[in-house]
């Protein structure tokens, strides 16, 4: 692995490289969904193993089912991602395990306290945090070891850091047998999780002390993540397994990465066998994999994929071929198309167009869609198209690696899953609202209903947006159909279970500049008809 180093300048703008840019669709910013995993009442098959496998040279189709039929409505994503998730723990990564028993912890203006208590065991570690000027509460981008997107860019753009230290949770020097760190005094030394898994659970319970918080300080429902080269990786799985992350920001992630597995021998990055190797990065199910990559029924684009809606700003470095930055282009196309499917194209950029080959320095380059990514996926204030610009000097070809083609999906609903989900789904991605947004007052607000719905239940998303002046509270009436019944509700107080509902924001969401917007949701029993909400703003 190429060692770290860190840019301390930003480079000056210099004469473009060559490069090829494709325009994403424009479609409105995708909130973070409430919960962690919003597919996990969703039932899937039961996995080969390794051995069984068949090889396959090509890209697997993301948008076929593991019984082989193809996902026809954006509502299939939903237990469709799932069956991807599954996947990837149980062929490359490791388990993720659900959130423990007990996690609790606090948040001051300077540092999160994390203490987790599971089975018998326990652990705790903490992070620092560094607010912007103004008054909160803030969004917050976790930033891993120090090594990530610029901070001084992150904060003037009105986001927290928070300085996450994995190691504490995951530590590198370890053998796969006695690995180290607060996930490792809960589930065992030898727990087959490799360290980006862990790192990924460490964020995930950070998000949980967040949420208990009452977000006076930080917001819970606009958490970004970024890390640069191993801590890359790291942001890359961070944001694919917990969807509360509204935007993920990986640099330079290299092998073990972005960069599909399958085209990294080819391109000469580093190879399967270094990664897995060098750390125990990934988890211990991947070794048979590390000679025989097209055997894998998974590959990157699909992680990406997993991503969708939600804003993924992947940074790349051409210059450096150890890094695979072909193999990554590669994994952004293919998860681009997922994207498209979905609704959200316009959420998705990738940036290897860069003149500055240094490893993880900072890029004049990417300021801008920084800035960009920040207010519209965090701040809400905004919504710049996502681009891919992929430089000619590592530009790789998605019609190469698929033979696939990308589905129209419909907006029906899709199949329930076979057990009620155990945490409130998320209305899946780009679900059209059942009542249109309306363009907002000249002050006040207004509101408007996305549905996710199959037999005897439903969940609505409502979003919740301010007119041409910004609110400090708002209340949003609905009326719920006969004999519905909520049953769970987040980022909103209620008024009632059934009937005539007032919801009402919570700390954290009250306060919107002009024209931005939030998003809360319930789950509910019963059948589900159009609701015409209304809202009201001080």
């Amino acid at each position: 692995m190429i060692p770290r180093r860190i840019g301390s300048a930003i480079v000056a703008l210099a004469a473009a490289v060559a490069a090829i840019s494709i325009p994403a669709l424009t479609t409105p910013a995708q909130a973070a969904v409430g919960v962690e995993d919003e597919g996990a009442g969703c039932a899937v098959p039961t996995l080969p193993d390794a051995g069984s496998l068949p090889t396959n040279a090509k890209l697997p189709d993301p948008f076929k089912k593991i019984d082989g039929t193809r996902i026809t409505n954006v509502a299939d994503w939903t237990c469709r991602r799932e069956e991807i998730k599954k996947q990837a723990e149980k062929y490359v990564y490791g388990e993720k395990p659900a959130k423990p028993s007990s996690v609790t912890g606090t948040v001051s203006s300077t540092n999160i306290t994390v203490n987790v208590s599971h089975q018998g065991k326990s652990s705790s570690f903490s992070a620092s945090v560094s607010l912007p000027s103004g008054t909160g509460p803030f969004p917050a981008v976790v930033v891993l070891g120090g090594f990530g997107a610029d901070t001084n860019t992150i904060k003037a753009a009105g986001a927290a850091v928070i300085n996450y230290d994995p190691y504490s949770v995951g530590k590198e020097g370890t053998g796969r047998t006695n690995k180290q760190g607060a996930f490792y005094s809960i589930y065992g030394a030898t727990s087959p999780t490799g360290l980006l898994m862990a790192w990924a659970w460490g964020v995930s319970r950070i998000i949980d002390v967040i949420e208990q918080s009452g977000g006076n300080i930080l917001r819970p429902d606009a958490t970004g993540v970024t890390g640069c080269s191993r801590f890359g990786k790291g942001a890359f799985v961070i944001g694919a397994f917990d969807q509360r992350i509204a935007l993920t920001m990986p640099i330079e992630s290299g092998s073990a990465g972005a960069p599909i597995f399958r085209g990294i021998p080819g391109e000469g990055a580093q190879s399967l066998s270094s990664a897995y190797g060098e750390q125990p990065w990934l988890g211990d199910a991947f070794s048979p994999f590390v000679s025989a990559p097209t055997k894998l029924p998974i590959d990157t684009h699909e992680v990406v994929g997993m991503f969708a809606p939600r804003g993924l700003f992947i940074m790349d470095n051409p210059h450096i071929v150890n890094l695979g930055p072909k193999s990554a282009s590669v994994a952004a196309l293919g998860g681009a198309e997922v994207y498209k499917a979905l609704g959200a194209g316009s959420n998705i950029t990738y940036w290897s167009d860069i003149t500055d080959g240094n490893h993880c320095a900072n890029r004049a380059e990417w300021t801008t869609p920084l800035q960009q990514n920040i207010r519209k996926f965090l701040l809400r204030t905004g919504n710049d198209p996502g681009t891919i610009r992929i430089s000619s000097k590592a530009q790789g070809s998605l019609s190469s690696w698929v033979d696939w083609t990308t589905p129209v999906l419909g907006s029906g609903p899709s199949t329930p899953p076979s057990t009620p989900p155990s945490t409130p789904p998320s209305t899946p991605p780009s679900t059209p609202p059942s009542t249109p947004p309306s363009s907002p007052p000249a002050g006040g607000c207004s509101a408007s209903v996305a549905l996710n719905s199959w037999s005897g239940g439903f969940v609505a998303t409502i979003r919740v947006t301010a007119g041409s002046s910004p609110i400090n509270a708002w209340s949003v009436g609905l009326t719920l159909p006969s004999g519905a019944t909520i049953t769970s509700a987040w980022n909103v107080n209620r008024s009632a279970s059934s009937g005539p509902v007032q919801f009402t924001n919570v700390a954290y969401n009250g306060k919107l500049s002009a024209g931005g917007y939030t998003e809360f949701g319930f789950q509910a029993t019963g059948s589900s008809t159009t609701m015409t909400p209304t809202c009201t703003a001080t």
